[in-house]
Parts: C-alpha cells; structure tokens; sequence
C-alpha cells in the first residue's frame, strides 16, 4: 500500500507579491516518519507557505526537495505523482459514491497502469488491477476504522467521518509524505479528538511524514513531534511542542500573551 518514506526540504522560501513579502526565508523538514505542525496568527504566512510546498504557488526564491529530487518548479500534479499526498480544508469528496466507491477512485488513479482499451475488452489485466486496486481500499477502510460505512454515500456522512475519508482517499495514492490543511475544520472537540488518533495511527503505522498546518493547539500539540511557528512571514520558533509553547516570543506573539503569562506544563 505504500512506497518507502522520504524526506520533504524546504530551504530558504520566499515569496512576494509586488511590494508585499508574505513569507521570508522559511525553511523546514519533514523527515521519514515524522509529524510536524506549521502555525501561526492569521496572517502569518502558512497558508502561502503550504501552497508553495504543495505546488500552488512558486516561490520567488528558496528551494523544495522531495526524496532528494529538487521539485521547486513542479507542478501539483506532478508532486502528487511524485508520492506528495494532501487533503483540503474544503471537504473534496464525490458526494453521490459510496465511501468504498471514492476510495477505489483514489486507488485506481494512482495504481493503474492500464489503457482504455484494457478497459472495454475487459482483458484479464485489468481484472487484476480491479482486485489489487480493491485491496488497496479495503486495506485503507480497515486502517482508519471505516468498514462500517463503505456502503453509504459520502454526502450522508457527519463531518468527522468525511474528514477520515479525505485522508484515505490521500493514502489510497500510496503518499511518501502527507501535507494537511486544516483538517479539523467543522469538526467538535470529540471529533477532533478521535481524528487525531487515526492520524497518529497512519504516521506509526505507516511510517511517512506529515505536516499539518491548523489552528486547534490542542489537536498540534496531541499529534506533533516538532512544530514550526511563523508570524508575518518569518519563522520565530521551532522544535517540540512543549519548548515552543513555553517560548515567551511565541506566546507574545502567537497567543498574545504577555512573558510573565504562565507557561505551558512540561509532561
């Protein structure tokens, strides 16, 4: 189901747009196996910073490296090819297929290696990419705990489970790092919650990389091994979310809180 993990590099990314710099000189890693959080106020640049890793946006100056492979001026749907997977703050689902039905949708666009013509003469090949592609689904179902509603259309399922289905439809395309964007928007404190330990469960299970770029601190701080925090375009922390928390620039500036506020517990 999936393709060995690599490494995601962004070093030196800036961007302008005209006079305006919305992000300046950011760099950060997402290695083999780890969870990074990218946050900040609004305004801060980590919108314009996930786009530019992602493919939407070029940057003006800096660098992208995915695997070893420079992929700065590839295209999304080159990176998705790649192994770059992503989910969208805005639900992208085919709202009248059935959950099973949006998953093999995935698993085919990346697995299969066929032709139309295996296509309408139904040549045993594609019989076998069918089956493979099936398990692949199903294997996906199994991980995120969604068996229960591979029969139901995605339109008629709560938010929360809409959310986890996003996130399989990513890891039916065998990402070798996984970028999401506000993945618990529209979600309760239960469902976010529960959504973030499925997402510890692919990150240890499935060993790949995940940046997530959110405002809920408490799902960042539950899911993350390091987080990056950026204000007005520059970076001004990083490292383990207990020591950036505690960071009396991070709390003045991302929490608007005062240095004599109190800090973060350490575990």
């Amino acid at each position: 189901m999936t393709r060995p993990a690599a490494e995601l590099r962004a070093q030196g990314i800036t961007v302008r747009f005209g006079g305006l710099t919305a992000v300046d000189d950011v760099s950060l890693t997402v290695a083999p196996g780890g969870f990074v959080g990218l946050i900040g106020p609004n305004g801060a640049g980590k919108t314009t910073t996930f786009n530019v890793l992602s493919g939407f946006q070029t940057p003006t100056s800096g660098s992208i490296v995915l695997g070893g492979r420079d992929i700065t001026s590839a295209s999304a749907s080159t990176r998705a090819g790649l192994g770059m997977g992503r989910t969208f703050q805005r639900l992208e689902l085919f709202g009248r297929m059935t959950v099973l039905d949006n998953l093999l949708v995935a698993a085919e666009a990346k697995e299969s290696k066929l032709g139309v013509i295996a296509d309408l003469l139904a040549l045993p090949q594609r019989r076998r990419e069918e089956r493979r592609c099936t398990g692949l689904a199903l294997r996906v179902l199994e991980m995120l705990d969604l068996e229960w509603a591979g029969g139901r259309r995605a339109a008629d399922l709560p938010v929360g489970t809409a959310r986890t289905l996003e996130l399989g439809r990513a890891l039916c395309a065998a990402p070798i790092v996984l970028l999401l964007d506000e993945p618990s928007s529209g979600l309760d404190s239960d469902e976010t919650r529960y959504f973030g330990r499925i997402l510890q469960r692919v990150n240890e299970e499935m060993g790949i990389g995940i940046l997530i770029v959110e405002h809920d601190m408490d799902l960042v701080l539950e899911v993350c091994k390091e987080i990056y925090v950026l204000d007005f375009g520059k970076l001004i922390a990083q490292g383990a979310p207990t020591d950036v928390m505690n960071d009396p620039v991070v709390r003045s500036a991302y929490l608007g809180e005062e240095d004599d506020a109190p800090a973060v517990a350490t575990p």
